[in-house]
């Protein structure tokens, strides 16, 4: 009995797919986890900041 196969089994030639490099790369990960909560939440801030009324 083989051993369950696998793709990368098809072609060592064949080229990495770019979002599996993209993904394979921790620090772009790191950096998309602080980044894409802090512009959330900072949008978030401006947009309740400017829907309070002004005082008369």
């Amino acid at each position: 009995m083989s051993a369950p196969h696998t793709p990368q089994e098809d072609d060592p030639d064949e080229p990495i797919p770019f979002m599996q490099q993209l993904l394979d790369n921790p620090f772009l990960l790191l950096f998309l986890g602080v980044m894409v909560p802090m512009v959330v939440y900072t949008l978030w801030g401006v947009i309740d900041i400017l829907s309070v009324p002004l005082a008369r």
